[in-house]
């Protein structure tokens, strides 16, 4: 029930934790845990600040469904703060010379069309697997697609001619019911091989870092923003459920700078 709705990676990530926190706690219910519990638990945490907070966040979602469901009288996890995490997402967005060098790092027609799409369309890895053709449709020489995002949103991406032909190269004869990216057994590419996929174009294409699909979305972000992209179509096209979400990337890569302005010492 506490995770009905949640997307794929989601679930799979709050139950890891939450399994880790219950064998903790030795498996006693929640309403007979203590605030100590909660903070030496968070306190064996020993991966990244980054992790961290995700995995404390998972448990802070735990005791408000929990609450609102009339199963524990308090929420102990409000009195949980969530580690800090150093914001690294200027490091995790390629410049166009260094996108162009992943695409050519593919190594056939199938992952090129994957890593050109993710950046193009700015999909999240997810929405691209559960691609079907019948969510493509042809708009003059180019195309859209359907996507069913977070959150069980569905918007509509726009791709260009380039990037359409691409994908239409795949499709054989493949029904409207087939995946667009098709495993080794013929069902979806599942997200794993599409990480696996960038992560070693990248590592061809010299990128340094752990590269992984959302590079290429923090990439399309930023510059669709250096190129005069209204942040509000942004945010459409990314799914983002709020503009302030969409407004980290003005952060990130900022186009000015007061330093600039002061003499070079030079």
């Amino acid at each position: 029930m506490w995770l009905h709705g949640k997307s794929a990676n989601t679930v799979d990530g709050y139950r890891r934790y939450a399994s880790r926190f219950f064998r903790h706690i030795d498996n006693k219910p929640l309403a007979d845990c203590t605030l100590s519990d909660v903070q030496i638990w968070a306190m064996t945490l020993s991966s990244s600040n980054n992790s961290k907070r995700v995995a404390v966040g998972a448990i802070k979602s735990l005791f408000s469904f929990a609450k609102e469901l009339g199963v524990i009288s308090s929420n102990l996890g409000i009195l949980v703060k969530s580690p800090k995490a150093k914001n690294r997402l200027a490091e995790r967005i390629l410049t166009e010379a260094e996108v162009q060098l992943v695409i050519n790092a593919a190594l056939n027609k199938r992952d090129r069309t994957i890593i050109r799409l993710l950046y193009f369309a700015g999909l999240r890895v997810s929405e691209l697997c559960t691609l079907k053709w019948r969510d493509l449709k042809t708009r003059g020489d180019a195309g859209q697609i359907t996507v069913f995002g977070k959150g069980d949103k569905t918007r509509t991406v726009l791709v260009g001619k380039s990037v359409w032909l691409s994908i239409g190269d795949l499709r054989e004869d493949a029904c409207k019911d087939d995946p667009v990216f098709v495993s080794g057994k013929g069902g979806h590419l599942c997200r794993s091989m599409v990480f696996h996929i960038v992560k070693n174009a990248a590592k061809r294409a010299g990128i340094e870092g752990n590269a992984s699909p959302h590079w290429l979305r923090h990439s399309h972000a930023s510059h669709s923003l250096d190129r005069g992209a209204p942040i509000h179509l942004l945010q459409k096209t990314l799914g983002h459920s709020s503009v302030a979400i969409t407004e980290m990337y003005l952060h990130a890569r900022p186009t000015d700078s007061s330093g600039l302005y002061l003499p070079d010492d030079e």
